[in-house]
């Protein structure tokens, strides 16, 4: 019993040629086919897309592994995968109601410089990661953003607050005041 469960575990059932083979084809048929059916960066995957890739590793794991199941029928679930992906992303961008149905709507994460704890409760974001977010697009502190929106895509995107008019005018006024401060200092000296 105990021979047969460590022959199961480590000898192998295909030839090593064949082991390295598969894993390779699948691979290289799968990226030509992510290209051809468009390109997509990680970050803005759609629900369809994500469903689809976590479906193809499925789908192709047994044409990798090899045993009863086949490169080609591996190859022909895939393919059958990423038609059934493009046809329904090109057929929900061209109906925006439908697809903000299925996508959902943009969440507020910060208004008016303000959080929203409801919605990063919702979303299952906490402060920590919308501060490290908003560190990855450049700002040092969330006292900069006057809005902060999470996309149905996952991306959050990042408004600065903008400075009003007395601000701009005070300021303005300050540093020409040190302007003067400086020129009458050196007539001093």
């Amino acid at each position: 019993m105990q021979t047969q469960m460590w022959h199961n575990m480590f000898v192998l059932g295909l030839p090593i040629g064949e082991k390295i083979l598969r894993p390779v084809v699948v691979y290289a048929f799968l990226i030509v086919g992510l290209r051809l059916a468009g390109k997509r960066e990680l970050a803005q995957l759609n629900p369809f897309d994500l469903v689809v890739l976590l479906t193809l590793s499925n789908t192709v794991q047994n044409a990798i592994i090899g045993e009863d199941n086949t490169v080609t029928g591996g190859i022909i679930a895939a393919s059958t995968l990423l038609f059934t992906n493009y046809v329904l992303v090109r057929f929900l961008s061209r109906h925006e109601m439908l697809e903000r149905l299925v996508e959902g709507e943009p969440d507020v994460l910060i208004d008016e410089g303000r959080i929203t704890i409801d919605c990063l409760q919702k979303e299952a974001i906490s402060v920590v990661e919308l501060e490290a977010a908003a560190h990855k697009q450049g700002f040092t502190s969330l006292d900069e953003i006057d809005r902060a929106v999470l996309d149905p895509n996952g991306s959050i995107a990042f408004f600065a607050k903008k400075p009003n008019t007395e601000t701009v005018r005070h300021d303005a006024i300050m540093k020409r005041l040190d302007q003067i401060a400086t020129q009458l200092a050196a007539l001093k000296a």
